[in-house]
């Protein structure tokens, strides 16, 4: 009985960690794609351009995708509840600053910085999420972390975007930084310490970037810019090709939305079963779904029955990515952890370049297409990846090859 209650309050303590990641990659998604919803409103209160608003939303990219790893690599000696702790505090002084300034080259300047230190904050989070969990459950705790990115897109940015139009786009950001106070005091009285790995960088950097992990990092790529570059001019289709537009354009927005972090909550449990297999099954699920998209795309009730498997197959395969390559990576594992994000959104930006470039020389329906052609590679690159080994699992098949090699 006392060891029931023992393992029931150890499971407790858990599950409390893991709601607390949870929650901070949640406002710290939130936080990301908040200015798209707000864009306007920037753009009119601080005297610039629609484009050049936009511009804040790449700066946090870059920021995420480059100084991510590098914030990882200098803080990879660091107990990794100070990490995050000191990673909450200063996002929330850069988003104060967002809400206090005027000057638009700050603003910019405060995204690049606070796009870094989110990518820094997965990483550890990460970290932190899978030190609690036994090995065989490290697919589910990165399920449940990252699925805070899901549920900020299809939850927190839509809220986000109302309180942004009641109350001003300050108004938006100054609730982020109150939801992320919170969540510091949160991780500050429930996130265990979790002592550095004790792997200098430089020698986690020679496994974090071995030829094995580059290529599940390519494949992060190209699964990232398969999906978007159809997503990212998915309301122009459901406009044009659909026939949607109003209220029931964002029903179908929300359904995918919700996929997504469905996929996220799921897809853990799938990487800890088999996360090469579930690569495959996943690439080929989004590319059966993006052409299904552009076969029944004049079929509304078809069409949100596509893009709920699409946003399933989509995130539900992340947390395998995840483990792939904090599994590849073996002893650079914790700085590979900060990698396949990095890898994720420079996916994105490629994704969203070529399906503009189909927009605007073809028509909407191309960035289908386009997507659809990406997705074929997906899973390609999908099956030959599935074959990767860990360094030491690979040192002993080489060793073992070299043994029979050898004369009798």
């Amino acid at each position: 009985m006392g060891q029931a209650h023992l393992a029931g309050s150890s499971q407790a303590r858990t599950n409390l960690v893991l709601a607390t990641l949870f929650c901070g990659m949640f406002v710290l998604g939130s936080g990301e794609l908040l200015v798209v919803g707000v864009l306007d409103l920037i753009a009119a209160d601080l005297h610039v351009t629609i484009p050049a608003a936009g511009v804040l939303v790449t700066a946090y990219a870059l920021g995420l995708a480059v100084g991510g790893p590098i914030l990882a690599a200098s803080t990879i000696a660091l107990n990794t509840r100070t990490v995050l702790i000191g990673t909450l505090t200063l996002f929330t002084a850069c988003t104060l600053v967002a809400v206090l300034t005027a000057d638009y080259g700050t603003f910019l300047a405060v995204r690049v910085l606070t796009g870094a230190l989110q990518g820094m904050f997965i990483a550890s989070a990460f970290t932190a999420g899978t030190s609690v969990v036994p090995p065989d459950r490290t697919g589910h705790a990165i399920g449940v972390i990252v699925s805070g990115v899901s549920v900020a897109t299809a939850l927190g940015v839509p809220l986000g975007t109302l309180v942004g139009q009641t109350l001003g786009w300050r108004g938006s950001f100054a609730a982020i930084a109150a939801i992320t106070v919170l969540t510091l005091i949160a991780t500050a009285a429930l996130v265990p310490s979790v002592p550095p790995a004790g792997t200098g960088a430089a020698r986690q950097a020679r496994y974090a970037f071995a030829p094995r992990v580059l290529a599940v990092l390519f494949l992060n790529f190209v699964v990232f810019a398969a999906t978007f570059a159809a997503l990212t001019y998915i309301v122009p289709f459901l406009q044009s090709v659909t026939g949607i537009s109003g209220a029931v354009l964002s029903a179908f927005l929300l359904a995918y939305g919700v996929a997504t972090a469905v996929g996220s909550f799921s897809g853990g449990r799938f990487a800890d079963r088999d996360a090469g297999r579930t690569l495959i099954v996943g690439s080929v699920g989004i590319a059966a779904s993006l052409l299904a998209l552009h076969v029944v795309g004049a079929s509304a009730w078809l069409v949100a029955l596509v893009l709920l498997v699409w946003g399933l197959c989509q995130y539900g395969i992340v947390p395998s990515l995840q483990v792939r390559v904090i599994d590849l990576a073996g002893p650079g594992g914790q700085l590979a952890q900060s990698l396949p994000v990095s890898a994720a959104n420079i996916g994105i930006a490629f994704g969203a370049f070529v399906g503009g470039i189909a927009i605007d020389r073809f028509s909407a329906p191309a960035t289908v297409i386009t997507g659809l052609i990406l997705a074929v590679i997906t899973i390609a690159v999908a099956w030959a990846t599935s074959f990767l080994t860990p360094p030491a699992a690979a040192d002993a098949t080489a060793a073992a090859a070299d043994a029979t090699s050898e004369p009798a």
